[in-house]
């Protein structure tokens, strides 16, 4: 039974990166799926120390680890990773047991301009690299344009980044040991 966590590092629930996601999702045909809430108080150690971590971080951090691989996915925002992608990392670092350590994970990006969000996919990897995790090199999924890109049912219609998108999530399966 293979179990799939999809991290959309965008709250918005019919975001591009939401539905890239979703669309990896289908490609990859796990046996579950499961979307992580991003929606996590800011980082804050005065809070940590006071109240431990939150349920809600903590619940994150557990369905990392449960799952056999994940797929994350976030906007370009001011030529960077997403606030609240980058506050979920910082926070799931502080719980216990490495998470993402040895976990197979790809990673993508979708967003308005042109590039598909090229710097923010190397600051994505830099970001996640010290938590160990294997990362699948390729192909590259960068979404331009991202938002005439999906059709009425969430599903690509640019058939280069189905391909890629195919091909990854092929890649991914392929990372989960036996």
């Amino acid at each position: 039974m293979t179990k799939l966590l999809g991290i959309s590092g965008a709250l918005r629930e019919n975001s591009v990166n939401r539905l890239l996601i979703r669309e990896a999702a289908r490609l990859f045909d796990p046996d579950e799926f499961v979307e992580a809430n991003l929606r996590l108080p800011l980082y804050d150690g005065d809070v940590e120390d006071t109240d431990g971590i939150p349920d809600a971080v903590q619940l994150l951090s557990d369905q990392i680890a449960a799952a056999d691989a994940v797929i994350v996915a976030s906007p370009e925002y001011n030529k960077s990773i997403s606030g609240v992608l980058k506050n979920a990392l910082d926070w799931v670092s502080r719980t216990k047991g490495s998470p993402w350590r040895d976990k197979p994970v790809a990673l993508m990006t979708a967003t308005a301009g042109r590039s598909g969000g090229e710097r923010v996919q190397w600051i994505m990897h830099l970001s996640i690299m010290p938590f160990r995790p294997r990362l699948i090199n390729g192909p590259e999924v960068l979404v331009g344009s991202a938002s005439s890109q999906f059709d009425e049912n969430g599903r690509l219609t640019n058939e280069r980044y189905e391909k890629n998108l195919t091909a990854l999530m092929e890649n991914l399966r392929a990372a989960i040991p036996a």
